[in-house]
C-alpha cells in the first residue's frame, strides 16, 4: 500500500472533523452527522480497489 494513501485518509479526516465541529457549533448536528457520513463513504471509495485487490491476492494465495 502506497504512502500516499493514507495521507488522504487523513486529509479527509481532518476536513470532516473541522466541517463536523463547525456544525455542532452553529447548531446544525443534522448536517454535522450527514458531513461524518459522507466522509466515510469518500474513504471507503478510496479504499474499495485496495480491498478488492487485497481479495484478489488472498485468492491466488489459497489457490481458490
Amino acid at each position: 500500500m502506497e504512502v500516499d494513501i493514507i495521507f488522504k485518509i487523513a486529509a479527509v479526516g481532518i476536513i470532516v472533523a473541522v466541517l463536523n465541529t463547525v456544525l455542532v457549533r452553529s447548531g446544525r448536528e443534522d448536517h454535522a452527522m450527514l458531513t461524518t457520513l459522507a466522509g466515510v463513504i469518500a474513504v471507503l471509495m478510496m479504499l474499495l480497489p485496495h480491498i478488492r485487490d487485497l481479495f484478489s491476492e488472498v485468492k491466488k494465495l489459497f489457490n481458490l
